[in-house]
C-alpha cells in the first residue's frame, strides 16, 4: 500500500475525475484500482490528496508529448526510461520501456538501456543522450563538456532544455514514486541484514581477524 492516503472520486475533484473516467472507466479508483497497462493507478489517487499538485503534475505530462516539442520523442523516451532505471524506479522503467517501443524504439534498444554502455544498437546521438542523462541523475548534473559537445553536434539548445527539463522531471516521479511507495514502487527494501545460521552474531572478519592474531 501506498505510505499516503489515497483520494478517490468522493474528493470532488472535477479534474482528476475526468482522468479517472479515462483510465478506470465508471470504477472508484480506490475501491477498484487497476489500469489498462497493468498498474494499481494508485500514482494518481495519491496525488488526487492535493488537488492543485493533481493538476501540476498532469499538465506536465502533456507539456512533454505536445506537438510543440522540438525533441525526437526516441530521444526523450531514452532519457525517461533509463532515468527511471537508474533511480530504480520499477514504475517508471516499466511504464516507459512501454513508451518506448509506442514512440519506435526497437525490442534490442530497450533491452540495452539497462547496459547501453557496452550496447551497439545506438546510434552517436542516441548515446549522447543515454550518457547525458547519466550525468543527470547519477552525477546530479556533473555534465562533462565532451558529452555536451555531443548533445550540441546533434541537437538545438531548445531541444537540449526539452530533454534535460523532461529528464530530470522524471528523475523525480522515480524518486517520489519510489519514497510514496507508489504503483510497481510497492517493495520492502531489500538492503537488510541477513540472520547467521543458528542466530550466531559473530563477525566474520572479526573471526578472521583473531585467526590472524593467534599466528603471529
Amino acid at each position: 500500500m501506498p505510505r499516503l492516503k489515497q483520494a478517490g472520486r468522493e474528493a470532488g475533484n472535477p479534474f482528476a475525475n475526468r482522468i479517472f473516467d479515462l483510465l478506470f472507466e465508471d470504477r472508484d479508483p480506490v475501491e477498484s484500482p487497476g489500469t489498462a497497462t497493468g498498474t494499481p493507478g494508485n500514482w494518481w489517487t495519491v496525488f488526487n490528496i492535493v488537488p492543485d499538485a493533481f493538476k501540476h503534475t498532469t499538465e506536465g505530462f502533456q507539456f512533454y508529448r505536445s506537438k510543440e516539442r522540438k525533441l525526437d520523442p526516441k530521444l526523450r523516451e531514452l532519457g525517461q526510461t533509463r532515468a527511471g532505471f537508474t533511480v530504480g524506479s520499477q514504475f517508471v522503467f516499466s511504464q516507459h520501456c512501454k513508451a518506448s517501443r509506442d514512440v519506435g524504439l526497437t525490442e534490442a534498444q530497450i533491452e540495452a538501456i539497462p547496459h547501453w554502455q557496452v550496447a551497439n544498437c545506438y546510434s552517436e546521438i542516441e548515446r549522447a543522450v543515454l550518457a547525458y542523462t547519466d550525468a543527470l541523475v547519477l552525477q546530479r548534473g556533473r555534465v562533462s563538456d565532451g558529452v555536451f559537445l555531443a548533445l550540441k553536434a546533434s541537437l538545438s539548445d531548445e531541444e537540449i532544455l526539452e530533454l534535460t527539463y523532461t529528464t530530470c522531471t522524471y528523475m523525480m516521479h522515480a524518486v517520489m514514486s519510489r519514497a510514496l511507495r507508489l504503483e510497481y514502487d510497492d517493495v520492502d527494501d531489500r538492503i537488510v541484514e541477513v540472520p547467521a545460521p543458528g542466530g550466531d552474531s559473530a563477525d566474520v572478519m572479526s573471526m578472521v581477524d583473531d585467526n590472524k592474531k593467534g599466528e603471529e
